[in-house]
């Protein structure tokens, strides 16, 4: 009896999905575009975070010593900074390694390199350059080197600056930007749900309308509620399926053609490659949106109706 039931309820919700062939065709191009937007928000979001991820990789803080340093205190530095939770990784930077690069970056610089070449011998110390696991982290990194671990064993001091108040207002813009993309892009996704289940919930309810002689008679004879609510959440599931199929269809060419032009200005990610590579993904998301959007609409609005 129930298996029964149920197949009825999926042949009349797709009967009248067929029937109401404008209504259909309405209900499914505005899901369909509620699903764009929603699907949208994953790639803005995948892109700002990679373009996020980009500016924190070139964020650090680097450590500074004297020229005099020894090495072992370099290293005991290093040691006590990468125990801190806060730090992922620290690059450690000999004085030899540090004029080399600092020579490849005045190059063209006549003057200073004959003054170096006139000094004879390297005047720069050794560098730490510390990457934080998140850009809000470097504050407690500061204070740390702030500290008293900034001496030697003879209690003289070994390092000449750290940078961190140097790089302070970019890595403040840099929290505050990540924080507020992340509200931003949860608020839009829930303003277009919302929006969508509101068009879709006044789609429905114009369906209902056609049918409401069908529905007095089935409430005259004595139909159940989930009897006569069944096939209108059955078209509003069938609402979101076909809407979330037209936008995995719209997505393709338009991720091909923008693929080349993203991957170019922002670092490496090609929009194309990762909509093919996640395409599992970005399906199960659409499709379930779609799906709890047509049947949460099509609910509240048999609901309402029946409550009459």
């Amino acid at each position: 009896m129930f298996i029964t039931a149920t197949r009825r309820i999926i042949r009349s919700g797709a009967h009248n999905f067929w029937r109401n062939g404008f209504v259909s065709l309405a209900s499914t191009l505005v899901m369909a575009i509620a699903l764009f937007v929603i699907g949208s928000m994953i790639f803005l979001g995948t892109l700002l975070d990679t373009s996020l991820e980009a500016i924190k990789d070139k964020v650090d803080v680097n450590v500074y010593f004297v020229a005099d340093a020894a090495e072992d205190d370099v290293l005991a530095l290093k040691a006590q900074v990468e125990a801190l939770p806060e730090v992922e990784t620290v690059r450690h930077q000999t004085k030899e390694e540090a004029l080399e690069e600092f020579l490849v970056r005045r190059a063209n610089d006549t003057f200073t390199i004959q003054a170096l070449e006139e000094l004879g011998e390297n005047p720069l110390g050794p560098v730490l350059s510390i990457k934080a696991k998140d850009p809000s982290q470097y504050v407690g990194i500061a204070e740390f080197l702030q500290g008293d671990n900034l001496l030697s064993d003879g209690g003289e001091e070994v390092v000449d600056t750290v940078n961190y108040f140097e790089n302070k207002v970019a890595i403040d813009k840099l929290t505050q930007i990540v924080a507020a993309v992340e509200m931003t892009g949860l608020a839009i996704v829930i303003i277009l749900t919302v929006i969508a289940v509101i068009i879709t919930f006044n789609t429905i309810r114009l369906a209902i309308y056609i049918s409401r002689e069908e529905i007095s008679v089935m409430r005259l004879v004595g139909a159940s509620i989930s009897y006569i609510r069944g096939p209108f959440i059955i078209t509003g599931i069938i609402y979101g399926v076909v809407g979330a199929l037209v936008t995995l269809a719209v997505f393709y060419p338009i991720t091909y053609w923008l693929g080349s032009d993203t991957e170019a200005f922002f670092v490496g990610f090609n929009l194309f490659r990762y909509y093919t590579e996640n395409f599992g993904y970005i399906f199960a998301v659409i499709l379930g949106a779609g799906v709890l959007i047509g049947a949460l609409s099509s609910y509240l609005a048999v609901m309402k109706y029946l409550k009459r």
